[in-house]
């Protein structure tokens, strides 16, 4: 950073900042357990002097805190395949079902702005359709943050919602689903082969608020990849260049996420595995009624504060897979 001209490329120095300010992250956090750890064993030598019921409190409670801090630090010291430090683009899309659908697609995005909120990152609307009575028809986030991706790979998936439907006037009891899709933001520097005589580029208008030139100008983009039918598009900016770039990156998202599926795939063949794929292998379970409960089928773990899981607090979850994929 202290190299003549090193901002002559303010892309290449921003993200030499970020990565320089995710290991200085990581040392600060570390020192700082280390000095809490330190501070606990002096407590713990004074306690056992002074038998103090109230100063022993003080310290298993510490003791606590500083366990489940240690915890998170070591899974985000685990973070370590490739790209799980990017920024995630995350995707959700209703399934069959129409507004009850379109609806609990809704309520997930609320749920992963306000995880987002809480980690403090940021959070981008690349394309967003509304849906016809209520809700969404689909909607992409750029969601940036050191390891982004890397906890919200825990995410993707199909999740069903279980409740009494709000737009059903006999109060029957409905199941709806969405497919959440997480990929990791791709940067210039990954060589990802795009032939542009394979690539479709369509402008088109806008939809939705955004100022006003939005609704004016063919400034939205869509980018079909011919040869395997991949589709992305962008509407967050008034430039359709900016909206062009950010497809490209989308696509060269989908195109790796397709390419490791594909290694995936031919590993589980010569393992013998199988695995079922489609709306029948949903990953999470959010049961609103006859009782609260939100159950992850992959590590089984259950949480009964269903309202605090849709506000956000979905870490749990996101540990307990991240450290069976470790395990």
């Amino acid at each position: 950073m202290t190299t003549p001209g090193f901002w002559d490329d303010p892309d290449s120095a921003q993200k030499v900042i970020d990565e320089s300010n995710g290991l200085k992250g990581y040392v600060e956090k570390f020192e700082e357990l280390e000095e809490r750890l330190d501070n606990l064993e002096v407590s713990y030598e004074l306690v056992k002097e002074e038998n103090d019921k109230e100063l022993f409190e003080d310290l298993n409670q510490e003791a606590i805190s500083l366990r489940n801090e240690m915890n998170d630090f070591e899974l985000q010291m685990l973070l370590s395949e490739p790209y799980d430090a990017n920024n995630a683009i995350l995707e959700l899309h209703p399934g069959a079902g129409g507004t009850e659908s379109q609806d609990w697609a809704s309520m997930l995005l609320r749920m992963y702005q306000r995880w987002s909120e809480t980690k403090k990152f940021k959070i981008e609307t690349l394309d967003y359709l509304s849906g016809d009575e209520a809700g969404i028809k689909s909607v992409t986030l750029l969601i940036k943050g050191h390891n982004a991706y890397g906890n919200l790979k825990a995410e993707k998936g199909v999740h069903r919602l279980v409740r009494i439907s709000p737009f059903d006037s006999s109060g029957r009891r409905h199941t709806s689903f969405v497919s959440c899709d997480v990929l990791p933001e791709m940067t210039d520097d990954v060589n990802i082969d795009l032939k542009t005589e394979d690539l479709k580029i369509d402008t088109y208008r806008a939809s939705g608020a955004g100022g006003q030139h939005v609704n004016t100008t063919d400034s939205a983009v869509r980018i079909t990849h011919v040869p395997t039918n991949v589709i992305v598009t962008c509407q967050s900016e008034r430039s359709q260049i900016k909206n062009r770039e950010h497809a490209m990156k989308m696509l060269k998202a989908k195109l790796y996420q397709l390419e490791i599926e594909k290694q995936q795939q031919e590993l589980s063949d010569i393992r013998g595995e199988q695995k079922e794929i489609g709306w029948g292998s949903q990953i999470r379970s959010y049961i609103f009624h006859p009782y609260s409960m939100v159950k992850d089928h992959r590590t089984n773990l259950d949480v009964g504060n269903v309202q605090g899981v849709m506000d956000g607090d979905i870490d749990p979850f996101i540990d307990a897979y991240l450290r069976s994929q470790i395990n």
